[in-house]
């Protein structure tokens, strides 16, 4: 595998990186689990300033931590610098929360005095994708390093600059030798390592295949695993939408990143009362787009990531048209030899076009026409992905009872998907298992050791059974 970084807007190889030597992991591995075996009794609080400084870190150093992003990926400037600041908030909520989140917990039981404590697991293994190279990176490690589990961590191949500035800025935060560590792995010692023994966790954000090839080999030597995958998610346009807000939210949720968004809408599921104000004002915003240097603040839309990603999504594109879709809108093609993929428009897609329930990972919107709100609700579900989501009604009473019937981890009614430290991230069938951020993300990666204890024995207890009544 070659750890290079390609700029996506001019084709430059900027640089070619080695993978990790065996010798390297070794040592990596062996410095993590050194490192767990001392924070194992070590307090929470012995952590927290770290997570401070970085978050600190990260506000001082905004702008030059963004560039590197838009170099790696080419995501607009304005949204890397958005990232590196949300990344800050992740670690200062851990910094404020993980102690409480970590109390020991009470008992009530008759077996004695009963409680539930929550120790480091052990060593992490964290497989991160390139859409997101800091916030994916600080949603595992913040967390996790707080309650004291080393990572190791494999990147994206095409972001490899990222996931240095990211390992050094948790270095420079004072973080102990071993906290965290990138590795440069190929597929097969990315399986090398998942399956050592000292490695007792694998969190993995990326496609689904790669999380089918990480999770088999976590199943295999039985690693604690989570899975952050792909999706199709569904933006409903209820009968009663208030559409100004509608056509004010519909493009961002389509074009943020250029498309490039687990989490971003990738069908628009619209009433017939609403469908042609929606492709009209669809058509509006993704004509007006201006595709140029993402450090440009004019530029509206970045290129993708790479050329492999850009044709993969053409060759999506012509599958469902192939497969009897209409292109309702194609941007006019751009003088411009950077890999931007031009906004589209795709309608009738129907249930036995191939494209049918495929994600599509770029600036490609999917617009189905429903009779009422249940049926966008059955075209919603009908997916093997369920992750998040948005609806629009009339009223947020209403929209919530429309969401709640939605199988996906995640819907935001009237309103714009948001990533806030707080807000607890994942999904279900296709699109993983398993929590990132707010409490339940601290939990993802504990033993929850019960630790019951009394004076002397209780006089009914027999064979470890505490028994109602004396023989």
């Amino acid at each position: 595998m070659a750890y290079q970084t390609t700029n996506p807007y001019t084709n430059e190889v900027v640089k070619t990186y080695a993978d990790a030597t065996p010798e390297y992991v070794e040592e990596s591995l062996a410095k993590a689990q050194a490192l767990y075996k001392k924070w194992r009794n070590d307090p929470v609080a012995t952590r927290i300033p770290v997570l401070r400084k970085l978050a600190q870190l990260f506000r001082d150093e905004t702008d030059s931590l963004a560039k590197v992003l838009t170099i790696d990926m080419g995501k607009l400037f304005v949204e890397a610098q958005g990232e590196v600041l949300l990344c800050a908030q992740i670690a200062e909520y851990y910094a404020d929360h993980a102690e409480e989140f970590l109390q020991p917990r009470t008992i009530n039981t008759i077996a004695g005095d009963a409680q539930i404590e929550d120790h480091p697991l052990g060593v992490l293994m964290a497989v991160e994708p390139w859409n997101f190279p800091y916030y994916q990176m600080m949603r595992i490690f913040a967390p996790n390093f707080a309650v004291g589990d080393p990572i190791v961590f494999k990147h994206a191949a095409i972001t490899p600059a990222s996931a240095l500035a990211f390992e050094d800025a948790v270095r420079r935060a004072g973080a102990p030798d071993g906290a965290l560590t990138n590795l440069f792995l190929s597929y097969d010692q990315v399986s090398q390592v998942v399956a050592d023994k000292r490695v007792q966790g694998v969190a993995l954000t990326g496609s689904e295949r790669g999380g089918v090839a990480v999770a088999e080999v976590a199943g295999k030597y039985l690693k604690k695993n989570t899975m952050e995958l792909g999706g199709t998610d569904a933006f409903i346009v209820a009968h009663d939408a208030n559409m100004a807000d509608v056509t004010a939210i519909a493009p961002r949720a389509r074009l943020y990143n250029a498309g490039q968004v687990c989490t971003s809408s990738k069908r628009f599921i619209v009433t017939e009362n609403n469908y042609d104000e929606l492709l009209a004002a669809l058509k509006d915003a993704f004509s007006s787009v201006k595709m140029g240097d993402p450090m440009d603040p004019a530029t509206t839309l970045a290129p993708m990531n790479s050329k492999k990603a850009k044709e993969h999504l053409q060759a999506q594109v012509d599958m469902a048209l192939d497969g009897g879709a209409t292109a309702y809108y194609v941007h006019e093609p751009i003088d411009d030899e950077g890999q931007f993929f031009m906004p589209t428009i795709l309608t009738d897609i129907t249930k036995d076009n191939p494209a049918y329930g495929k994600e599509m990972f770029g600036p490609v919107a999917q617009v189905y026409k429903v009779k009422d709100d249940a049926e966008a609700v059955a075209l919603a579900n009908d997916s093997d992905y369920g992750l998040g989501g948005i609806v629009f009604a009339g009223s947020a009473e209403y929209g919530a009872e429309l969401a709640s019937q939605v199988e996906t981890g995640m819907v935001f009614v009237n309103t714009f998907f948001s990533s806030l430290p707080e807000l607890e991230f994942g999904g279900v069938k296709k699109s993983g298992f398993g929590r990132e951020l707010g409490q339940t993300g601290i939990s993802s990666f504990v033993n929850q050791e019960l630790v019951v204890k009394r004076e002397r024995p209780n006089e009914n207890e027999f064979g470890g059974l505490v028994l109602p009544h004396k023989f």
